[in-house]
């Protein structure tokens, strides 16, 4: 437990009140900040300088905390956001979590000691308790939302891009689609999983168990998923899959090659967020494209915003996706 938890912890009270009475005395009760200040002393906690510099601005330094910089997503989004930050005169940490809660919570930890004026964080599934070191930093949560009360977010349309990518296939004709959905208690993944669900009950569609295997939104986990799947007796197998991320997709075409499926002759793929080797590769891979560098680009204009006392214009902002229909899609093999 952190410094300033603990003190929350035994001043009974909440580490965002245990913070305020520590660093804005004048906004807290005189009981609860005495309760407060003798529990810091018992605990030997000494206080950082994060609010300070918040009240006083003397920090013109962000922070972005991605889950992987290998992914050309993450890379884009820390592109769009040092770019912004850059155009507003601002300096930016990047952290890279590896979507370990446990590498979010260090990188949170580290924040609190260099004075940042704000954060931009693609959550873990830890992010919600995670964010409490630093109750009193402007947060903007990007492509996901940790479910805290009160956050703000940038994130797509992630149910309606799952459900075009279904609805695409089910035009071509497949009835056994599969999916490679991400970790289900990730926001994206969850939401990807109900726009799947919703395209196959709209089209009477009973739901398969078995056509829907989980990953960790790595590569080789959609290898793994892709080959389970793909494995099974051509009349059982699913004629087409649907991947929940980029990461997932490459190993999911990667599982169909070493099985020698031709895609769409055998097998027909759509990815979710677009990348360069989803155009260059051959068959080149219908995708549900994300506006990237938008996400990034946005999220640190909101950010921005926040520091200066003024809410973003919504809670929650959500910019739509694309379908982009290339070549590993195609009608159902005969039988």
């Amino acid at each position: 437990m952190s410094g300033l938890a603990a003190v929350a912890k035994l001043a009974q009270v909440s580490p965002a009140t245990a913070s305020r009475a520590l660093h804005r005395p004048e906004m807290v009760a005189r009981e609860t900040r005495e309760r407060v200040e003798q529990a810091a002393e018992q605990l030997g906690y000494r206080p950082n300088q994060l609010a300070r510099s918040l009240r006083t601005r003397d920090s013109r330094t962000l922070a972005l905390v991605v889950t992987d910089i290998l992914n050309p997503f993450s890379a884009t989004i820390a592109k769009a956001v040092q770019d912004t930050a850059d155009q507003s005169g601002h300096n930016l940490f990047l952290f890279n979590s590896d979507e370990e809660p446990d590498k979010e919570r260090r990188a949170l930890e580290t924040l609190r000691g260099h004075l940042p004026q704000g954060l931009i964080v693609v959550p873990t599934p830890g992010a919600r308790e995670n964010l409490e070191l630093v109750p009193d930093l402007p947060v903007i949560e990007l492509d996901r939302a940790s479910g805290r009360p009160g956050a703000y977010t940038v994130m797509v349309d992630n149910r309606g891009g799952a459900y075009q990518a279904v609805r695409h296939l089910l035009d071509l004709g497949h009835t056994r689609i599969g999916m490679i959905v991400g970790r289900r208690n990730i926001s994206t993944a969850q939401e990807r999983y109900e726009g799947y669900c919703q395209a196959l009950d709209e089209a009477g569609l009973p739901y398969q168990e078995a056509l829907v295997l989980p990953g960790n939104h790595r590569e080789e986990d959609g290898r793994q998923a892709a080959t389970q799947l793909l494995s099974q007796p051509a009349g059982v197998r699913p004629t087409a899959l649907f991947v929940g991320n980029n990461e997932m997709t490459v190993g999911a075409v990667l599982a169909a090659r070493q099985l020698q499926l031709s895609l769409p002759g055998d097998l027909s793929v759509v990815g979710f967020d677009d990348s360069r080797w989803a155009r260059t590769t051959t068959p080149s891979i219908t995708v549900i494209a994300q506006p990237t560098y938008q996400l990034g680009q946005l999220a640190c204009q909101r950010l921005i915003q926040l520091m200066s006392g003024v809410a973003p214009p919504e809670a929650h902002t959500r910019l739509p996706t694309t379908l982009i229909v290339r070549e590993s899609t195609g009608p159902p093999p005969a039988r």
